[in-house]
């Protein structure tokens, strides 16, 4: 499965593609009894798109061939045992992808010359990613950090190491109450090189960072700058040789305050806008102003979901076996305003109650 969506990636799935580039999604579930159809409504959804395939006259015999194989070898990659919420499968000649997300999508086949990325953008937005980088005089680890926990960063050199033995002689000696092991040159410069690798990282995939270990680590970081950017300094040593559990454990209150603190600042920018007739509110109106681009802050609570068709300009609700609708409209409405360069916050479920379930400050 793909690890991680960044914009370089982001491109080249939007990259056209020589008809049909295949996307199949699927809602799944995390535990039973649910999960235990997902298999089976898997393999409905590729039947379904091998038969659209073959009735397509657009098709030729050779490229739903190639494009069949490399289905085969998206379900074949595919790991219902530890689903999330919802399936991507992306299958053109020569290349497939499969992508686990942690946010629900509608059961859809789609044949394009691109494949569909909108529910995989809004997953992406809802997962609130995060890096933690945490620090030890020996070792550096980098953790993946989302909503539904962490994964171990373990490439562009994560874990940094260093030879024990000179850190271990370093912390013999103390001056006043810090370990010299923290003044050193020596972990000084091990310490600038995981400052330097994760600003890399940073360059190409930029999130929050939080940053952990004890004071003194902490103390020379901010020496080096490491906080200037905004990352965010925890004083708790020992994440760096930890497992997942503990450090999920130890980010979990960080990042509740987090939400706390991204909810009233959101609630608050729509007050402003309000205040100064830059505001919109309810699906169709901001709906409207998501595809003209005037979306500056758009709010969504993250179990909104709505099946709309268009008639006359404007959203009108539709059953889901409506030909015309648009099963997927907030996160169709997510993906443009991101597009449009708006920031996107999900928020608790009835924190917009008053508003629709969604709402948007606008640029004009």
């Amino acid at each position: 499965m793909h690890p991680s969506l960044t914009p370089d990636v982001l491109a080249g799935l939007r990259r056209p593609r020589t008809y049909p580039a295949v996307t199949v999604l699927l809602p799944t579930h995390r535990r039973g009894p649910e999960n235990a159809q997902d298999a089976v409504r898997l393999r409905n959804l590729v039947a379904e798109a091998g038969k659209r395939l073959k009735e397509d006259p657009a098709v030729t015999r050779g490229r739903r061939a190639q494009v069949g194989m490399a289905l085969e070898r998206a379900v074949a990659e595919v790991d219902l045992v530890h689903a999330e919420d919802g399936l991507a499968l992306f299958a053109a000649p020569g290349e497939h992808q499969v992508w686990s997300l942690g946010r629900t999508v509608p059961a859809r086949v789609v044949l394009s010359d691109t494949f569909l990325t909108r529910n995989l953008v809004a997953a992406h937005a809802a997962e609130r990613p995060y890096w933690l980088l945490a620090v030890a005089a020996d070792r550096v680890t980098l953790w993946d950090g989302r909503a539904a926990g962490v994964t171990e960063h373990t490439a562009d050199g994560f874990p940094l190491t260093r030879g024990r033995d000179d850190a271990d002689a370093e912390r013999k000696e103390r001056i006043g109450d810090l370990p010299s092991t923290f003044r050193s040159e020596h972990t000084r410069g091990f310490l600038r090189e995981a400052a330097r690798a994760v600003g890399g990282i940073l360059a190409v995939r930029p999130r929050p960072v939080y940053v952990a270990g004890e004071a003194a680590a902490l103390a020379l970081l901010d020496e080096l700058g490491l906080f200037t950017g905004g990352a965010t300094p925890v004083p708790h040593g020992g994440l760096a040789g930890a497992g997942a559990a503990e450090v999920r454990q130890t980010m979990a209150p960080l990042l509740a305050a987090r939400e706390r603190s991204e909810l009233g600042t959101t609630l608050r920018d729509l007050d402003d806008a309000r205040g100064h007739r830059r505001f919109a509110a309810g699906l169709d109106e901001v709906w409207h102003h998501a595809t003209d681009g005037r979306v500056r802050l758009l709010a969504v609570e993250d179990t909104y979901r709505a099946t709309v068709r268009e008639a006359g300009g404007h959203l009108v609700p539709a059953g889901a076996d409506d030909l015309d609708a648009h099963n997927d409209i907030v996160d169709e409405v997510v993906e443009h305003a991101l597009e449009t360069g708006a920031q996107v916050r999900f928020v608790p479920r009835d924190a917009l109650v008053d508003h629709g379930r969604i709402a948007a400050a606008l640029r004009y």
